[in-house]
């Protein structure tokens, strides 16, 4: 297929879905952006500052003390936060996709309603076009909700097991 063809097909699939699609594929985008960044943070950023804290963490002579913990716990609690970061926004967007498909089924029967009552119910070209619209931008909806849900488990799951794995590397040492 080429480009123009491909060009074609999606603006043909968005007209015949509605302007939401536009909004659901805008939070798709949002959605896997964030979804590629936190990926390439556990994957390359976070083992090189997480090794840097735990070497600074070796470094110190005082591992026991109260004010060793209390330092412990926010190096902790710091690693924690930077594993954490943008999981929320993503389960958020994952939770309003669905709602954007339903407001694409909302604004499309709408369309049948409006064809109804201007034509009655004998037009059904008129009426095809808003049933499309109500029912393309669900499926939308639901296809980039199941696709984020997937991935955004295995992004909260990972956040859990690092923090805790990088929680026992952080031993506390009786001096």
């Amino acid at each position: 297929m080429s480009e123009l063809g491909a060009y074609g097909a999606v603006r043909d699939f968005i007209e015949t879905g509605g302007d939401v699609l536009l909004v659901i594929a805008g939070v798709t985008f949002t959605m896997w952006m964030l979804i590629l960044e936190r990926v390439w943070y556990y994957g390359w950023v976070l083992p090189r500052e997480a090794s840097e804290i735990e070497r600074i963490w070796r470094a110190r002579a005082d591992r026991w003390s109260w004010n060793a913990q209390q330092i412990r716990a926010m190096l902790i609690t710091e690693v924690d936060m930077k594993l954490q970061r943008s999981l929320q926004i993503i389960r958020s967007l994952v939770a309003l996709c669905p709602m954007l498909g339903l407001i694409g089924t909302v604004t499309g029967m709408i369309e049948v309603f409006d064809v109804m009552a201007l034509t009655g119910t004998g037009n059904v070209r008129g009426m095809a076009s808003g049933v499309s619209k109500a029912t393309l931008p669900t499926m939308a909806g639901m296809v980039a909700a199941l696709s984020g849900l997937v991935f955004s488990a295995q992004l909260d799951r990972f956040a859990r097991v690092e923090g805790a794995r990088f929680e026992n590397r952080l031993e506390l040492v009786e001096g």
